[in-house]
């Protein structure tokens, strides 16, 4: 991949950086570079090995999904939010479409994950999207808003009430493909100007009254929160491969100019003052980078753990990124904001794109709140470790083998009793609720 994308940032290619700053200028979709990851094969990554796919080690896709996110923050974000919607099915198993699905995404279909929606912020329970039944179907009407992907993309992955009440066993999930309902039910809302990922396709939907088959359910009827909730513990690690990438371009805008800028006579790079700066910015990285990558392998190695080291990751990794562009950002002073600076407007550029990526999949804050619902019970003494489970340190080295990734064996709670979400009430109240033998054990 990276010999790949040095090739494609040559002069009039996909990645060349002159033609995706004409497309941030013009708010245009960088088609060019996603039609390139696809031919490359990008798309086998976001479906597991078991339907035909080539996801099978959640660090390797981290890592890869950050090498694009190094050369251009916002095709990244455009081309990967596929993995984010399929993620619903693939935890859902055999229970829904998740062979439908896969065909469609190894052919390159991209898919959204619908959500959010006006007014609701991240409160899922918020939802008034209605999924009623239909025959032997469903009829869904509402709004899905704001959804990246979902003009572009023929299929989404909806959040739906199908309780009137709502509440924790209300909703359920839905694999729509546009193409599969009734003209004029499903109708695509307006592009939305954004600061930063320009080019992305940040849209939505409305339905109609728009029918769709049985086999669209994703999970169990009223399982669909339960869903959500566990699959947000994958997608908020695979987010921090957006930020490392954002790191990773900004530090190598720095290195060229504390290469090339001279003041007093000196080489910047001599100076204390920015020394310490680029230190500084550089440990920021490295800090996040631990942090993902050991959450990345605790996906295999502890996934009942995921909820608290997902919502750590999440809250930690783009708040560090953010500081660290901050540092960069003084240090480049005017290049640090001019776009038409050669070799430098790109960081104006990824700057902005990287202020969305703490707002993916659970805000900062929100993943704070989460923890700090369960510090009580985190506490040393308060709760023994799992029986028999091994030390990070010793799946953490490089040479480990890690455990194939299951998602049956994500939790709600953390053993024995941490609860942890975006919706920390909801949680508990899902784990009061329990109606099924699967999720006895959370």
């Amino acid at each position: 991949m990276e010999a790949r994308l040095r090739e494609w940032s040559q002069s009039g290619g996909p990645f060349d950086p002159e033609l995706l700053a004409a497309h941030e200028e013009k708010e245009a979709f960088p088609a060019e570079a996603c039609a390139a990851l696809d031919a490359w094969g990008l798309p086998e990554f976001y479906v597991p090995t078991r339907y035909g796919g080539r996801q099978e080690r959640l660090d390797e896709f981290v890592a890869l999904l950050r090498r694009i996110a190094a050369r251009d923050l916002t095709v990244a974000v455009a081309h990967g939010k596929t993995f984010l919607g399929g993620v619903c099915v693939w935890a859902a198993g055999e229970d829904g479409p998740a062979h439908l699905l896969a065909r469609q995404v190894l052919a390159g279909e991209p898919v959204a994950w619908g959500l959010t929606e006006p007014g609701g912020g991240s409160d899922l329970l918020a939802g008034s999207l209605t999924a009623t039944r239909h025959g032997s179907g469903w009829r869904l009407s509402g709004r899905k808003w704001p959804v990246n992907n979902a003009t572009r993309g023929n299929l989404m992955c909806v959040l739906a009430r199908t309780e009137p009440g709502g509440g924790s066993r209300g909703f359920s999930l839905f694999l729509i493909d546009k193409r599969a309902t009734p003209a004029g039910t499903v109708r695509p809302l307006p592009k939305m100007p954004t600061h930063g990922i320009r080019g992305a396709d940040i849209s939505g939907l409305e339905f109609d009254g728009a029918r769709v088959p049985a086999h669209a359910l994703v999970g169990k009827v009223g399982g669909g929160i339960e869903v959500v909730l566990k699959s947000l513990q994958l997608t908020r690690i695979v987010c921090t491969s957006l930020s490392l990438g954002a790191g990773d371009h900004a530090l190598a805008l720095l290195r060229r100019f504390l290469g090339e800028r001279r003041l007093y006579g000196r080489l910047l790079a001599d100076l204390p003052h920015a020394r310490d700066a680029a230190g500084r910015a550089v440990a920021r990285q490295f800090l996040a980078e631990n942090v993902a990558h050991t959450a990345a392998r605790a996906a295999h190695q502890t996934p009942e753990q995921l909820s608290v080291v997902s919502a750590v990751a999440k809250a930690f990794v783009p708040n560090q990124i953010q500081a660290q562009l901050r540092l960069i950002g003084d240090l480049l002073g005017a290049r640090g904001f001019l776009t038409g600076v050669e070799g430098y407007g790109a960081f104006a550029k990824l700057e902005r794109d990287h202020q969305v990526v703490p707002l993916f999949d659970g805000s900062t804050w929100v993943n704070r709140a989460g923890l700090a619902a369960v510090l009580p019970v985190l506490r040393p003494g308060r709760r023994p470790d799992p029986s028999g489970a091994p030390s990070p340190a010793h799946w953490l080295r490089a040479d480990h083998p890690l455990d194939p990734l299951d998602t049956d064996r994500l939790r709600l709670m953390a053993p024995r009793d941490a609860l942890l979400g975006a919706l920390p009430g909801l949680v508990a109240e899902l784990a009061a609720e329990d109606r099924e033998p699967a999720a006895t054990a959370m």
